[in-house]
């Protein structure tokens, strides 16, 4: 991985909680001193794929992603996705009880994403996955090449003016499994750039992401354009609820809740063996 003409990318999705994140940079009201920003937006699951390679200096990722990319990254201690008592929503077209779930094919918006290893972590066994793009994932419920999906990102809150019925709520799963605060996504910082612009690097997404919080309407408005046309209301508390205090700082709690999910990904048999978390703290 290397840094051409001085150009930071950083890989992110193009949805709004993380445009929001990044008003402060997009702005120039946050800057990394000599390097200028770009942005490489793909949705998450293509982010998890690219990250194996290690080509962006920074990215965004599924927490479930990091056991495979570890050896290319480290996790900064702002920019994560953390919900509590809410996350992925399982959701059908007919009404369904989680006991329904037995045998059913789930539509997934990604192999590596965190929502299908908490269904796996929580959801019966023989379940067949049908892996589709992120946006496909209704569509595939509804058009019946899926019994039930899991909704991500704005789907987690509109399933019902979408048309579905909510089955099984991971995030409340996962509250209710173990008090911690659920760790959905984690942005990383490539080891291959050194340590010093590394740290550099995270302070300026630390800067960036208190001062969109510290000046909302003017960050939400820009946000929103990403907002795949959802309205105003609902994009704010969709921002609300993963631009948060545990975005600023995951803190000791969000260090536990990761060492937890790969805790029990071992238990469950989905992951071999337990990574070395290397978070790099931003200040």
């Amino acid at each position: 991985m290397t840094i051409n003409d001085n150009k930071i990318i950083f890989g992110h999705s193009p949805d709004a909680d993380d445009a929001f994140m990044f008003y402060a940079m997009e702005k120039k009201i946050v800057e990394i001193p000599g390097y200028s920003v770009a942005h490489h937006m793909e949705d998450i699951e293509s982010l998890n794929v690219l990250a194996e390679t290690g080509k962006l200096p920074v990215t965004a990722i599924s927490a479930a992603r990091y056991p495979d990319v570890a050896n290319h990254y480290r996790i900064m201690s702002c920019g994560s996705s953390i919900g509590r008592n809410y996350g992925p929503m399982v959701v059908s077209v007919d009404p369904m009880t989680e006991a329904d779930l037995e045998g059913k094919t789930v539509a997934v918006p990604g192999r590596f994403t965190t929502s299908w290893l908490l269904f796996q972590i929580f959801g019966p066994k023989n379940c067949t996955p049908l892996f589709v793009d992120f946006d496909d994932v209704g569509p595939a419920v509804t058009e019946g090449r899926a019994d039930v999906g899991i909704l991500l990102h704005e789907g987690q809150i509109l399933y019902e003016k979408l048309g579905f019925h909510g089955i099984m709520s991971l995030g409340e799963k996962w509250y209710e499994a173990t008090g911690l605060p659920i760790p959905l996504g984690v942005d990383l910082v490539s080891r291959h750039i050194g340590d010093e612009l590394a740290q550099v690097i995270a302070d300026a997404s630390f800067a960036s992401i208190n001062y969109a919080r510290a000046n909302e309407d003017d960050a939400l408005e820009y946000a929103l354009g990403f907002g795949r046309g959802i309205d105003p209301a609902d994009g704010k508390k969709f921002v609300r609820m993963y631009v948060n205090e545990d975005t600023v700082d995951m803190g000791q709690e969000g260090r536990s809740a990761l060492e937890k999910l790969f805790s029990m990904a071992v238990e469950r048999g989905v992951l071999a063996e337990l990574p070395e978390l290397d978070i790099i703290q931003a200040n």
